[in-house]
């Protein structure tokens, strides 16, 4: 059913300066290079120098080792690191870390499911996933997933799956598994490939017997996937396409009448069941919005409806091409999601000429019930990514038990863990000081696959390039609104 602009006015209070939401999901207008109701058209974007006005925990300190500069008082502790750490099977942990979760596991041990963003033929890399049998999809392909089971004393690793490419984020569903993302449009027969790619799996983290035989979850479509969340409530999937030429699609599927989400549950789906739909976005005008850069305020509220995709499978065109312009909304870089507040948090990491306006990063709110999204964060374009303390790109994403957002930085220049609060301010978590370029020419891997552990004690993250998994514990506190 259509959302009309009747109703799209009626549920929106107007209050002056902008739209008042019922709920508490606070408008997270950024200070530092964010630019809070003004336009990023017409106004440079702020420097940021995050930890101020009383958030946050203070400065980040340099790291003797050159690993991870963190506030006084945290610690960090390498969990997994490829070419160097190795599984239970004895080969060495795969490279290229990115979407990641964390899961209770028996006896108190945290289980946490780590994708390899790794693209295109084995040939390619020097620690593709291990094609471990029973657990393969695509011999010839590199990505996959591995399950670290982690303790106090004690770390063990092992396949989830195998044979996938390019597995970037992803999203953990509420009865405890995992859906992996391929970020690719790879068909049998381009890049090395024998099977056809661009699909979601899924990967139960304590059931290792779950995985076998891994089949694609085909209704939720084939594209260049990059991550997913589940809807507890109404069932829904919500997921994201990061794609350019033309930009990609946030899109819903919907369940087959009768379905039963649960472990196994996506195993019965036919390759067409349910109904996958992108969405289409207008103002509280009624105007149509063609792409989520045209959104320079925080506080922009948007109504939604969602279209349905013609072929799901793209058998002969790419999903995002099958619409023609006015049919769908389109955004650069829909990036991480995670499910909070009763609704999506949904990332769009930059807009450059490709797209209407430029920014560096986006982080909107979808309320299904309202059938709103709200943007949330706005980054302006960096002035100076060799700095430390500017914020931009903006990734993966979780929502923090002490309260508002923590982003991985997947910018230019330096790499940054750091935080949002429910009013507003950002502040540095950590800070990436690996160098993998040289001396005159330094260069940062971005941060991914930042989760918490489920007692909230833990903040996993990775630095993608080597591929290291890191455990970052200190004095978590709850963050200031103000």
């Amino acid at each position: 059913m259509s959302l009309t602009r009747r109703e799209f006015a009626g549920r929106s209070a107007i209050t002056g300066t902008g739209v008042a939401l019922a709920g508490g999901v606070g408008v997270l207008a950024t200070a530092p290079n964010a630019l809070a109701a003004a336009d990023i058209e017409g106004a440079e974007a702020e420097p940021a120098h995050g930890g101020h006005h009383g958030v946050g925990y203070g400065p980040l300190l340099p790291d003797p080792d050159g690993i991870l500069a963190l506030p006084a008082g945290f610690t960090y502790r390498i969990v997994t690191y490829s070419g160097r750490t190795r599984l239970e099977s004895g080969e060495f942990t795969p490279s290229n870390h990115d979407g990641t979760a964390a899961f209770g596991g028996p006896r108190g041990a945290t289980l946490l499911v780590n994708n390899h963003e790794l693209k295109g033929p084995r040939s390619a890399w020097q620690y593709p996933v291990p094609l471990t049998e029973g657990l393969v999809y695509d011999p010839a392909a590199s990505g996959g997933c591995t399950v670290v089971e982690v303790r106090r004393d004690h770390v063990a690793e092992w396949v989830g799956i195998a044979g996938t490419s390019t597995n970037c984020a992803g999203g953990s569903t509420p009865w405890g598994t995992w859906l992996t993302c391929e970020e690719t449009e790879d068909r049998a027969g381009q890049n090395g490939m024998t099977k056809d790619h661009g699909y979601v799996f899924e990967v139960d983290p304590a059931d290792r017997r779950a995985n076998l035989g891994p089949r694609p979850v085909k209704a939720l479509g084939r594209y260049a996937h990059e991550a997913v969340v589940i809807d507890p409530k109404r069932g829904h999937a919500y997921l994201t396409e990061d794609a350019a030429g033309p930009n990609g699609l946030l899109y819903r599927w919907t369940p087959p009448e009768g379905f039963r989400h649960g472990r196994g549950g996506f195993r019965t789906l036919a390759d067409d069941a349910g109904v996958l739909q992108a969405f289409r976005c207008f103002d509280s005008g009624g105007k149509f919005v063609d792409d989520l850069s045209r959104a320079t305020k925080t506080g922009t509220v948007y109504g939604v409806d969602w279209v349905d995709v013609p072929d799901r499978d793209a058998r002969t065109v790419a999903v995002r091409k099958q619409f023609t312009d006015g049919q769908v909304t389109r955004a650069r870089k829909l990036e991480g999601m995670w499910w909070g507040d009763g609704g999506a948090y949904v990332v769009s990491s930059y807009a450059r000429a490709e797209s209407p306006v430029q920014h560096d990063g986006q982080v909107w709110f979808y309320d299904p019930r309202r059938r709103t999204l709200t943007l949330k964060v706005l980054l302006g374009v960096n002035p100076d990514p060799s700095g430390d303390g500017n914020f931009d790109g903006p990734d993966n994403i979780t929502v923090s038990p002490y309260g508002g957002l923590v982003v991985a930085e997947d910018g230019e220049g330096v790499q940054h863990l750091f935080g949002a609060t429910e009013s507003g301010r950002t502040y540095p978590i950590a800070r990436n000081e690996l160098n993998i370029g040289t001396e005159d020419r330094p260069e940062y891997s971005e941060f991914t696959g930042v989760t918490f552990s489920p007692d909230g004690k833990t903040l996993f993250a990775n630095i993608q390039t080597p591929g290291i998994m890191l455990a970052v514990t200190g004095p978590w506190k709850r963050q200031k609104r103000a």
